[in-house]
Parts: structure tokens; sequence; C-alpha cells
């Protein structure tokens, strides 16, 4: 396998395998922004398709599940088909399943289509990345990795804005369409510039069908458990049934694949150091990534009450101080250590974590720019070189599998870090809002500063208040807790953020790009 990988470093002309590279960067891009177009409109689905309240996030967990299944199966499938025919056929069924969902008229039609949308996207990003280390010699690595890794993160943040206008101004259907002609375009060209290799069908034959159905118990257990815990409780026993399931089928997995010559997974890879360091990297950017992009919708939405296209409006700054820093990015990771720039990064990123744990119900665009400005900044050192100490010492025929491990890193710590900040809204707003109204019986200033209540009407008070005073103050102190339970979840993922510090020390010094 290494010496067919190795063949796909290219002969031919660099325009040639750009071109083919960028397709793939195309496809993987509508993969990801599919995830937050969708997140986005979901009433504006719920209400077309008549579907249950309860119901209606299934067509997300759908989606995610299937593509947290296919992501550690990238590598089997790259030595199966070879990297050009797996980005095509996958992004081709994603193109299938994307008009399927556009055609779907009812719920359950939908969330089918959503579970083969889900498992074909998966594949795309870490093809994408193995990709960078398979296609490219070192020197054009780190300009590769810009690419893929601004088109990863930019995704989810011009998403709201995306869903918010294509709902607006068309209807929801149009929410899936626009992937069909780009997702066409990017298998055309990807089918004609991405290098030839030889597939390996001894692949299918040494298939371990018992590991595969261990690794999708477990992970498919794991997302349920994590979508459903902040609100029946992570003691509740549905919750732990889950948690149990994923623990034996996953520990199952574990000790199978590791014995196995073939497995479908080479687990092995973690024992590289760095390796191990990139991943551990990957799953906390993956906290502090999709948990920023979270809570900034939900207060935007719930406190400050914008509509879909506003939220997108707000959230594009992180955005453009991304894409502005990355040119730098590139040409400190070509000159620097890599386990620098990462700490810096993670520093940089932690900060402009916290940043917005000061936020009070008032905050909006202002209060939140100078955050997003840090945050997006940080982004590029936290991704590219991670990205490099995990993939970049490896020997090529470990890569595909190796990224696919590295990428369902990041996914996993950002459904666990969603699952935390749900708790912490979900069990913390109550207590606070309770903490408030004693201080406002108290006569607090502060408190009634904070909540934005009348200070005439707090100044010197002490005591419960009469019934009009109270019906004025209830909806002021539920946004308030609100805010201060989304205040306590930023600072939760800044302080796991900045974690990240402790083990970057370990890793060795991998070589410039």
């Amino acid at each position: 396998m290494s010496v067919e990988v190795e063949a796909a470093r290219p002969d031919r002309t660099p325009a040639i395998v750009w071109l083919g590279f960028l397709a793939m960067c195309v496809g993987m891009f509508m993969a990801i922004l599919d995830v937050q177009v969708v997140a986005t409109s979901l009433p504006t689905i719920q209400s077309a398709l008549e579907i249950d309240p309860d119901q209606m996030s299934w067509i997300q967990t759908a989606y995610l599940i299937a593509e947290v299944i296919a992501i550690p199966l990238t590598g089997l499938l790259m030595r199966l088909l070879t990297m050009r025919w797996l980005f095509v056929a996958a992004i081709t069924l994603f193109v299938i399943a994307s008009a399927g969902c556009a055609a779907s008229g009812s719920f359950g039609t939908l969330v089918a289509w959503r579970v083969l949308q889900g498992f074909s996207g998966g594949t795309l990003i870490p093809s994408v990345f193995s990709a960078v280390f398979i296609l490219f010699p070192n020197k054009r690595q780190a300009l590769a990795t810009t690419i893929a890794g601004v088109l990863a993160v930019l995704a989810p943040t011009i998403g709201p804005i995306v869903g918010g206008w294509l709902t607006e101004t068309y209807s929801w259907h149009w929410l899936f369409l626009i992937n069909i002609l780009p997702g066409i375009a990017s298998a055309v060209l990807a089918a004609r510039f991405l290098p030839r290799q030889a597939a390996d069908p001894s692949e299918l034959r040494h298939l371990d069908a018992v590991s595969l159905v261990l690794m999708a118990t477990a992970l498919t257990s794991l997302e349920l458990s994590l979508k459903e815990a902040p609100t029946s409780g992570w003691a509740s026993a549905y919750v732990l049934s889950l948690l149990a399931v994923c623990l034996v089928s996953g520990s199952a997995f574990i000790g199978r694949t590791l014995r196995r010559r073939r497995p479908i997974v080479d687990l092995g890879n973690f024992a590289d150091r760095n390796f191990l360091v990139g991943s551990v990297l990957s799953f906390v950017l993956g906290i502090g990534l999709f948990g920023s992009v979270y809570l900034m919708p939900v207060f935007l939405a719930f406190v400050r009450g914008h509509g879909a296209l506003e939220i997108g409006m707000t959230m594009l700054v992180t955005g453009i101080a991304q894409l502005i820093t990355a040119p730098v990015a590139v040409a400190l990771e070509k000159r620097m250590d890599a386990r620098l720039l990462s700490a810096v990064g993670f520093a940089m990123f932690a900060i402009g974590v916290g940043m917005s744990a000061f936020q009070d119900p008032r905050s909006d665009y202002d209060a939140m720019f100078w955050p997003q400005v840090v945050r997006g900044v940080a982004i590029m050192f936290c991704l590219l070189p991670p990205t490099r100490l995990a993939l970049g010492t490896l020997p090529a025929d470990r890569i595909p599998d190796a990224s696919g491990l590295f990428n369902l890193m990041r996914n996993l710590g950002g459904a666990i870090g969603i699952a935390l900040i749900d708790t912490i809204i979900y069990t913390r707003s109550e207590p606070l809002g309770q903490g408030l109204w004693a201080r406002l019986q108290a006569g607090d200033i502060g408190a009634a500063a904070f909540v934005g209540a009348p200070l005439q009407a707090i100044s010197g008070h002490n005591g419960s208040f009469d019934a009009d005073t109270t019906a004025l103050l209830d909806p002021l102190i539920q946004a308030a807790a609100i805010v201060q339970a989304i205040n306590e979840a930023w600072m939760v993922v800044a302080i796991l953020t900045g974690c990240a510090l402790l083990c970057v020390p370990f890793a060795r010094r991998p070589a410039p790009g």
C-alpha cells in the first residue's frame, strides 16, 4: 500500500494536482455547510412537514450519527476504492441524498435521506486532509492545509447567514438543492484530475464485520447519550444504559481491533506520540470551535431575539478574521515550531472564548466583535500546526486511517462540548434566577443594572415585590439567568480549551512546513 500511495504524489503539473484538490475542498465545504444551514432552519422544516416538536432534532441527529460512523472508516474505504474514487463516490452519493432530502414529503423519508447524506459527507473531511499529505510535497502542505482548514471552519461560520437567507428568500428545499451543482462539478473535476491509484479489493475479503458493528454501536450510543443527557439527566436510566452500551461495545471493539492483522481502523496510530498529542488538540478544538459556534446563536436567538439572517451577519466577524489571518498562519507555519504555534493558538482561542463570558442581556454585535476577532485569528493556529503534529510525521500508508481518527476526535469533542453546554444552561438557569431574585429583593443595585431593572424600584428595597413589580421583573430575570448560565458555559469552554496547553510539551518537534 505504501508504494501505491507514494505513487499518488504527482509527476504531472502542479496546477492539475491543485485543481483536483480544490475540487475535493469544495465537496468538503458543502458537506460541512449543510449541517449548519439545516440547523438554522429546523423550525421551518418542522412546520412544512408537520413534524412533532420532540422529533425535530432527529433531522440533525440522524446526519451526525451517520457522519461519525463514516469518519473513522475513511482509511478502509480509501484503501478499497483509492482516494480518487472514494471521493467521487462519496460526493456523488451526497448529491443524490441532497436531492432526496429536498424532494422529501414526510419526516421518515427526510431522516432516511439524511442518514445517507451524513454517511457520504462523513468521509469527505478526512479524505481532504489525507490528500494534503499524500498529494503534496512537504513545502506545499502548509498551503494545502490552510485552504482545507479555512473552508472547514468557514462553513459553520457563514452557515447561519446562508441558511437564513435561503429560507427567507426561497424555501427550505434550497437548503439541500444548493449542494447539487457544486457537488456535481467537484465530482467531475476530481474524477478528471486526481491521480489514479491501484485499488486493493482484498480489503473487502478481510473486512471484519464484527468490529464494524461494535464500532457503529459504540459511536451511535455515545451520540444518543450526549443528545439526551442535558434534558433527561446524566443519571437517568436511559442515558446510563446508552453509556453502558457505549463502554461495553467500545471496549470490545478496541480489544478486537488491536488483535487484528488488518483492522478496519488502525488504532495503532495512537502509539505515535505526535499523533496522540495532535488528536488531543483536535478533540479540545472541537469543544471550543463547536461550542462557540453553538453558544452565539443560542444567545442571539433566545436573549436578543434575532433571526437566522441577523445571527449570520453577527457571526461573520469570525470568518473574516480567520481569512485575513490565514496567509500569516501559513508563513509562520513554514518557519516556526508547530508546538509553539499550537500553544499560542490555543492560548489565544481560550482568551477569545473567555472574553465572551462577561455578557449581559443587552450585549450584541459590538460586545461580540473583539472576542470573535481573537477567536478568528487563533483558529488557524489551532488547526494548521496540530494537523502537522498529528499527520506530518506518519508514513504515507498510515495517513488515511490517521486522518479519519484525527477528524473523529474533533467531532467527538464538539458533541461532548455541546452536551456539556446544554447541561450547564438547563441546570444552572433556574438557581441563577433565584439568586438574582434574592439580590434584587435585598436592593442590590449591581444586580438591577445587570438585569436591566428600573434602579428606582430596586434602590433601598428590602423584601418581596408587589404583583406589578414582580410581573415587570420576571421576564427580565429569566433572560438574565439564561445569560449568566451562558456566561458560565463560555468560561467552562475557555478553561477546557486552555487545558490543551498541558499536552503540547509532550510532542516531538516535527519538520517545518
